[in-house]
C-alpha cells in the first residue's frame, strides 16, 4: 500500500502530536506516535519499521488506525480507561488540595509530590491515578515545575547559576502579575510547593 500523501496531518493536529510525545512517560505510546509523525513526513512503513525497530506489521497497524485528533487511542485499553478516571470533580479536587499545606490535611510531610497528592486523591475519590498522570494533569492546568538547586554557591557554574536566576525572575514575574497564566513551583529534598508570592524573597 503506497504511503499517504506527505504532510497529511494539520499544523494543529502535529502540535499536539509532537506536545503527546514530549509528555507521555509510555514508550509504546511514543512509539506509535512516531509512527504517524514519520508517516506524516513521507517515510514508507518500511522505512518506519527499520528506524523505529518495530515489526512491519506494528507500523502497518498504526498507520492505519492511529488517530491524531483521539490520541487516547493510541494507549492499551486498560490504560485509556485509566486515563478516563480523572473526572471534573476528580480535577476540582486535586487542585484544590495543592493549593493546601499537608499539614492541614494532617500530614506531618512538609510538601506534597506527584506520588504523595495521587495516593490522597485515591483516599478521597477512590479513583487510582499514576503520579504521572497527576504530573500532567498539573501541567494542563498551567501548574509550572522548576527544579531548584540546593544553594552550593562554591560548586555551581556563575554564568548558569545567573541565567538560572533571570529565569527564575521572569517567572515569578508572570506568576505574580497574571497568576490566571502559571503558577510557580519549587522543588527541594522533600518534595515541590508553591510560592507564596505576597511574601518577601529572600
Amino acid at each position: 500500500m503506497p504511503p499517504p500523501a506527505k504532510n497529511f496531518l494539520t499544523s494543529e493536529q502535529v502540535t499536539r502530536l509532537q506536545q503527546a510525545l514530549k509528555e507521555s512517560d509510555l514508550p509504546h505510546v511514543r512509539e506509535r506516535i512516531l509512527i504517524i509523525l514519520l508517516q506524516n513526513d513521507g517515510r514508507t512503513q518500511q522505512e518506519i519499521s527499520i528506524f523505529l525497530g518495530c515489526s512491519p506489521r506494528t507500523v502497518a497497524y498504526w498507520c492505519m488506525h492511529g488517530d491524531p485528533d483521539n490520541l487516547e487511542t493510541l494507549h492499551n485499553k486498560r490504560e485509556y480507561q485509566n486515563n478516563r478516571k480523572a473526572t471534573p470533580e476528580y480535577i476540582e479536587l486535586l487542585l484544590k488540595t495543592v493549593d493546601r499545606e499537608p499539614s492541614d490535611l494532617g500530614y506531618e510531610f512538609g510538601r506534597w509530590t506527584a506520588e504523595r497528592l495521587a495516593t490522597y486523591l485515591t483516599e478521597q475519590t477512590g479513583i487510582g491515578l499514576s503520579s504521572s498522570q497527576v504530573r500532567r494533569i498539573l501541567n494542563r492546568k498551567k501548574y509550572s515545575y522548576i527544579w531548584g538547586k540546593y544553594d552550593l554557591k562554591d560548586k555551581q557554574d556563575p554564568l548558569i547559576r545567573a541565567e538560572f536566576q533571570e529565569k527564575l525572575a521572569h517567572y515569578l514575574t508572570i506568576a505574580r502579575e497574571q497568576p490566571e497564566r502559571m503558577q510557580v513551583w519549587f522543588w527541594d529534598e522533600s518534595g515541590f510547593n508553591t510560592v507564596r508570592l505576597s511574601s518577601k524573597l529572600y
